[in-house]
């Protein structure tokens, strides 16, 4: 069976949004861990725009806000030595960049929330469980999805092109057949430096290798391309092996079924699927208001493995996970799950 999965690197343009709005919630984390935080951003050319609520016990000035959007691109790469070497037509640079700040702040005073969760929602998580010998450890993701990450971040710490890649592995019966990358590069050396590390993963021996199909790719960043939050849901989670909900992560503090109830499915197809020894698929639906959550865990072949409704409690899965700590910005470089986030609860 043909399967294929993408990744993309924090200097695409929808990750660096993604990336502000968790910078700054955890600038509100540091002083606040009770912060109830929803902000958007869209970030195109040297413009970003943010745009949401906060309910805090701090409150940023609107010129605090757009200096740490200021940090937040020139701590993914995006510098003026990193401009200088690209030219500031090809690329942004942090320290440039206008940010317009709508986010209304709520009273400390108004009460923290429902005592169930904030609003309806579904959520879906997978855990790939795999007997037979594989050529990496994928952490419980499949093959395609973690080879696509590894190889994302292979080329984004290598140093050997820009910051804005994309990766795309697909595979036949577990062995890999094609891989994609789309890397910034300056001159046809660039280019076949990136094909022979490609080619040095022992998983990508004898494949079809595809470097920059167009042939060039020199502009990029916000730039060439509009990043907004939450477009990129399928590298963040399972890369097509597994549904999807209907909310981003991204934009969200820990108290919101978004984020928690995506992390507690997680967390409930690893334990069904280790102990079962397949793979797992868990769906969970909220309602506004109610801790009462619905949930069925099925394996591949959609036999139930269980259902019924179970008791959550949303301030307790903001604990379990760490969620009142600031470490937003830290799990959105790399994705949910998977390796290069092994030191989050919701990866056992």
């Amino acid at each position: 069976m043909i399967k294929f999965s993408e990744y993309v690197s924090p200097g695409h343009p929808d990750k660096v949004a993604d990336y502000i709005s968790q910078y700054l919630l955890d600038r509100y984390i540091e002083r606040d861990p009770l912060t109830k935080y929803a902000v958007e951003v869209q970030i195109k050319g040297y413009h970003v725009t943010l745009g949401g609520e906060v309910s805090s016990r701090h409150r940023f000035s609107a010129q605090e806000i757009a200096q740490f959007v200021r940090e937040a691109v020139s701590e993914i790469g995006y510098t003026r030595d990193y401009q200088q070497i690209w030219g500031a037509e090809n690329t942004i640079c942090g320290d440039m960049l206008n940010v317009s700040v709508y986010i209304s702040h709520q009273s400390p005073d108004i009460a923290q929330g429902l005592d169930g969760w904030g609003d309806q929602g579904i959520f879906f998580g997978y855990y790939a469980y795999k007997k037979q010998v594989l050529p990496i450890n994928t952490f419980g993701l499949s093959l395609e999805h973690a080879l696509a990450k590894r190889l994302c971040h292979g080329l984004f710490v290598s140093g050997l092109g820009g910051l804005d890649i994309k990766t795309q592995v697909v595979t036949e019966d577990d062995k890999v057949v094609k891989v994609i990358a789309a890397i910034p590069l300056l001159d046809d050396e660039g280019l076949v430096k990136v094909e022979n590390l490609i080619r040095s993963y022992r998983s990508f021996s004898g494949c079809e290798v595809i470097v920059n199909g167009t042939g060039r790719y020199v502009q990029h960043s916000s730039v060439a391309d509009c990043g907004t939050t939450g477009r990129k849901l399928a590298v963040d989670f399972y890369g097509g092996a597994c549904r999807i909900g209907g909310g981003s992560p991204w934009t969200k503090d820990g108290s919101k079924a978004d984020l928690a109830l995506n992390l507690y499915a997680r967390e409930l197809a690893t334990q069904y699927a280790r102990h079962y020894e397949c793979d797992v698929f868990t769906s969970i639906a909220c309602c506004i208001g109610k801790r009462e959550v619905e949930i069925s865990v099925c394996d591949a072949a959609d036999n139930i493995l269980w259902e019924g409704m179970e008791k959550t409690n949303p301030a307790e899965l903001r604990r379990h996970y760490n969620l009142d700590k600031p470490i937003y910005a830290s799990m959105c470089r790399w994705g949910l799950f998977g390796e290069f986030q092994q030191d989050k609860p919701w990866e056992l």
